[in-house]
Order: structure tokens, then C-alpha cells, then sequence
């Protein structure tokens, strides 16, 4: 290019980029701008866990953005490493149980919950099992799930020992095991009974097996007026005080997605290949995952889990609630949004 060329080639150069320029900011009143960026929510789950259904309810149709959060989701193999990353500060949110919260605020960590799920499991028999009562419960061998210390058990035996006299780890052989492990065994006959995880029970009444007794059952007959959530969404109350927009957003969401979950039949057809089940096995997950939909004012479910606090505290000891000998204030989060 000649050097007339050139000096011609930015000129136009110039009188161009200004002619962009201007129209820009010109049409930039015109520009719809948010009000604010959505905050952000790291959230820890297990990659197989029913958690999972909930979430992708929500990114599916996108109540997240709606609430203005966004969520960062990062799936785990276990439990205990959801705990861990939570306690290190490389996430914002996981789910566990209100026992753990609150041995970690006795301890002085800032932890607390919003209820997630009142879904617990039941000690399931075959249906021509001989078995039709508690009272039935004795010289059996009852696979269990989650080991010794598994709250459910705790109720349970709590229940059987105080009403019927009855001391179920005494009185039978206890195998413990996986959930999936428990569960086949019971299929092949080799446990007169199990209790197992909620979603475990779901899909073992969708193979001929009845509920005899189920953890909600003895968590009333001990005190409780109600469902009391097993699980929560928890976080640091540091966090949230900092991000209300994102821990806000998030309840709103999962209030959202809890609510076409109850009510959409065609919402489970979608989620059947996540949830791995169909027909009368999906069918009896809906329904039971439903029937945990938390619909209790959150105080009234704090009185009650702090009266089966006590009770647990008595059977399972230091091993499983540590020092403190009640449920810490504030294990359930006193600012869930209405």
C-alpha cells in the first residue's frame, strides 16, 4: 500500500470508529441493564444422591437465574467430603442432617440449616413375611443402613425398647452394610427385615415389600408433632448474612421446584433417566419423595427435632451428638425467607 494509501486508509479509520462510538452511546439509555449481577451459590452434593433431583429441577427450568442466584454445583462421592469441604470454605452450601449442625455449633462453628427433606427410611419386611407387628421384631436378622449410630436406628430401638420392651440390637443378629447391599440382600431372602434410606424403601415396595414400622412413625410416638426434616440445606450463617440475595435466591428456587415436584406427574416422567426408575418403582419415589415436601412452620420443626435431640443424645451418646447434651440454638436458620 502507497503512503497516500495508508494516511487515506486512517482518516476513514477514524471518522469511522467515531461514527460507532457516538451511535453507541447514543442507543446505550436504550440498553436494558439488571439491577444486579446474580449472586453466587457453590453447592456440594452427592453425585448419586436424591439432592440431585431437586437441583436439576431448578437448572432444568431455570428458577435459579429467576431468584437471582446462580449456582455453582460440584457432586461428590461421599457424604464426609461434602462435610470437610463445607468446613474448609470451598463451598457455600451442602446437605446434611441437623445432628451434625449441631455438634458443629456446639463446637463454635456458625453452621446452620434450612430444612430440605423429612424423608426417612422404615424397616421393610416382604409382603408374606410373617412379620405384621414391632412385637414380631425378635430372633430375626434386620439388615441395617448407615451403621450403629444412624439416627433412624436410634429412633427405632428408642421406640421398641420404651413401648413394647423390646431391644432390637439385643433381641436379633444386626447386620450392617451399604444401602444398596442392604437392600439386595433383603431381595434374595437373606434378612427377615431391613431398614434402609427412604428412596431404598421406594424402590423395595415397588418389589413386593411392605412397610412395617417407619421412622417418622417412632420419631411421634417419642415426641415429635410432626415430620421433622432429616435433612437441610446448610451453610454458614457468616455467608449468608454477607450473601442474602444468593442464600434468599436459593430458598426461593428450591421452594419453587418442591412445588412443581408435588403437583407434576409429567415433571418426574422427565426426571425418570436422573432418577433411574419408572413405572410403579418411579411412581412410588414421587409419591414418597412428596410425602417429605417440609410444610411445617421452621420452629415447629426445631422444638421437635430438639425432643428428639434428647432422646438421641441418651441412646447414642458423646459418639454420636459430642459434648453438648441438647440441640444448639440456631441449628435451623431463623432467616428463611416467607
Amino acid at each position: 500500500m502507497r503512503r497516500d494509501d495508508r494516511e487515506n486508509w486512517r482518516r476513514v479509520s477514524r471518522r469511522r470508529f467515531i461514527r460507532l462510538t457516538g451511535a453507541t452511546l447514543s442507543l446505550a439509555p436504550f440498553i436494558p441493564l439488571h439491577a444486579s449481577a446474580a449472586a453466587k451459590a457453590r453447592i456440594g452434593v452427592l453425585k448419586f444422591g436424591t439432592v440431585s433431583w431437586e437441583l436439576d429441577t431448578i437448572t432444568h427450568h431455570g428458577f435459579d437465574g429467576e431468584n437471582g442466584v446462580e449456582l455453582d454445583i460440584t457432586y461428590f462421592a461421599g457424604e464426609d467430603a461434602t462435610n470437610v469441604a463445607m468446613l474448609a470454605g470451598d463451598l457455600d452450601i451442602i446437605v446434611t442432617d441437623w445432628l451434625w449442625v449441631s455438634r458443629q455449633r456446639a463446637a463454635g462453628e456458625d453452621i446452620t440449616l434450612i430444612p430440605y427433606s423429612s424423608a426417612v427410611g422404615a424397616i421393610m419386611v416382604k409382603e408374606a413375611s410373617p412379620i405384621r407387628a414391632v412385637t414380631d421384631l425378635t430372633s430375626r436378622k434386620i439388615g441395617v443402613a448407615g451403621g450403629p449410630i444412624d439416627k433412624s436406628w436410634l429412633l427405632l430401638q428408642a421406640f421398641c425398647q420404651r413401648d413394647h420392651g423390646i431391644d432390637l440390637a439385643a433381641q436379633n443378629d444386626i447386620v450392617f452394610g451399604a444401602p444398596p447391599l442392604i437392600s439386595e440382600k433383603a431381595m434374595q431372602g437373606e434378612l427377615d427385615a431391613v431398614l434402609n434410606f427412604w428412596h431404598f424403601c421406594a424402590r423395595l415396595e415397588a418389589r413386593g415389600f411392605r412397610r412395617l414400622i417407619g421412622t417418622n412413625d417412632a420419631a411421634m410416638a417419642l415426641g415429635a408433632k410432626g415430620p421433622v426434616s432429616a435433612l437441610g440445606y446448610v451453610f454458614h450463617e457468616d455467608w449468608a448474612r454477607a450473601n442474602p440475595q444468593a442464600i434468599e435466591g436459593f430458598a426461593r428456587a428450591s421452594a419453587q421446584a418442591k412445588k412443581l415436584l408435588a403437583t407434576s406427574d409429567a415433571e418426574w416422567l422427565r426426571l425418570a433417566p436422573i432418577v433411574k426408575a419408572e413405572g410403579t418403582e418411579l411412581e412410588k419415589l414421587r409419591d414418597r419423595y412428596r410425602e417429605g415436601i417440609p410444610t411445617r412452620p421452621v420452629a415447629e420443626e426445631e422444638a421437635d427435632a430438639a425432643k428428639l435431640y434428647l432422646v438421641l443424645a441418651q441412646v447414642g451418646g458423646q459418639r454420636l451428638v459430642g459434648q453438648s447434651p441438647e440441640m444448639a440454638p440456631g441449628t435451623f436458620w431463623e432467616g428463611m425467607p416467607k
